[in-house]
C-alpha cells in the first residue's frame, strides 16, 4: 500500500494496481516500457495507445501536473480535447489527487522514450471527438469516490483499489450499444471484452460467477494467474496480473477479494456470442 512518503515509490507500485504497464506498453512488438502503440480491439474499432513516457515531444513530458490530473479525472487532453472512453478516465476519475500526482511523479522520473503515437482506426461517427461531450453527459460521473462510512476500511481500500485503480469494472462490465457500461450488471462478465475476448462473471454468483470461491482463492489467482481448478487465465487477464496485479501487497490483494465477496451476485453465464 502507498505510504505517501516518497511520491516516485508511491507512483511506481500505483502504477501497477492501475494497469498502466500492460496497456501502455506495446508487448506484441517488443515495444519498450510504457511507449505506448500497444492496439485495443473493440466493436467501435482499433484504439492504440499513447506513449506516457517523458519524452517531451511524443510522450507526456511537456504535461504539467494539472494536465496529468485532468487527464484521469475530466478525460481532457491539454488542448482541451476529450479522450475516447478506451482510456479508462471514467474509472480513473476515482483516485484521489495525491495517488494522480504520484503516477505522474513516477512517469517523470523514467528514461524518456522517442515514440510517435499511432492513429486510432476508428471510422465516423465514433471517430468524432465532439461527440465525447454528449458521451460524458450520458455515461461520465466525475470523481474522487467517497468511502463508506458503514464498509470495513478492507471493504473500502477493495472498492478503491478495484473502481479507480485497476478499472476491473471496465473490462469486467457488459457495455450497452454506445460504448457505455451497464451498471445493473456490474461485474458480471461480457462476450465482448478487450480484442473480443471473453471476460468472466467476478460476482459472487454460484453458477456463474465466483461465488464458490474464498478469498483465498481470489488472491492466488491474482498473485499467480491460477484459477482454484488450477487452470490458468489468458490473454488481456494474464497481462494484467503478470504487468500489475501480481506487484500488489497481500494485504491489498485480500482488500480486492473482500470487495468482490460483497458484491451482489449476479447470474451471467458468459458465452460467445453465436
Amino acid at each position: 500500500m502507498p505510504s505517501a512518503a516518497d511520491p516516485v515509490a508511491d507512483g511506481a507500485y500505483l502504477i501497477r494496481a492501475a494497469g498502466c504497464v500492460s496497456c501502455h506498453t506495446d508487448h506484441k512488438n517488443d515495444g519498450e516500457m510504457l511507449a505506448g502503440g500497444r492496439a485495443l480491439k473493440t466493436p467501435f474499432g482499433t484504439f492504440y495507445s499513447p506513449n506516457i513516457t517523458p519524452d517531451k515531444e511524443t510522450g507526456i513530458g511537456g504535461w504539467s501536473g494539472e494536465d496529468f490530473v485532468a487527464a484521469l479525472r475530466e478525460g481532457t487532453a491539454p488542448d482541451g480535447g476529450h479522450y475516447f472512453p478506451a482510456f479508462p478516465y471514467p474509472t480513473y476519475t476515482n483516485m484521489t489527487e495525491p495517488d494522480m500526482l504520484a503516477i505522474k511523479a513516477y512517469l517523470d522520473s523514467l528514461e524518456p522514450v522517442r515514440k510517435p503515437n499511432s492513429a486510432h482506426e476508428i471510422s465516423p461517427p465514433f471517430s468524432w471527438r465532439f461527440l465525447q461531450t454528449f458521451w460524458k453527459l450520458l455515461f461520465f460521473e466525475r470523481g474522487p469516490m467517497q468511502a463508506d462510512p458503514d464498509r470495513s476500511e478492507t471493504w473500502n481500500r477493495g472498492a478503491y483499489l478495484v473502481e479507480a485503480l485497476a478499472h476491473c469494472g471496465e473490462c469486467h462490465t457488459p457495455r450497452n450499444a454506445l460504448g457505455g457500461l451497464d451498471r445493473d450488471m456490474w461485474m458480471a462478465g461480457t462476450p465482448d471484452g478487450p480484442d473480443g475476448e471473453l471476460v468472466a462473471n467476478i460476482t459472487p454468483d454460484a453458477e456463474t460467477g465466483i461465488g464458490d470461491w474464498s478469498e483465498g482463492d481470489i488472491v492466488g489467482l491474482l498473485k499467480t494467474g491460477l484459477k482454484p481448478n488450477f487452470d490458468d487465465v489468458q490473454g488481456s487477464m494474464q497481462e494484467a496480473i503478470d504487468d500489475g496485479l501480481k506487484y500488489l501487497t497481500d494485504e491489498d490483494l485480500k482488500a480486492i477479494a473482500v470487495y468482490l465477496k460483497a458484491l451482489p451476485p449476479i447470474e451471467n453465464k458468459v458465452e460467445r456470442q453465436r
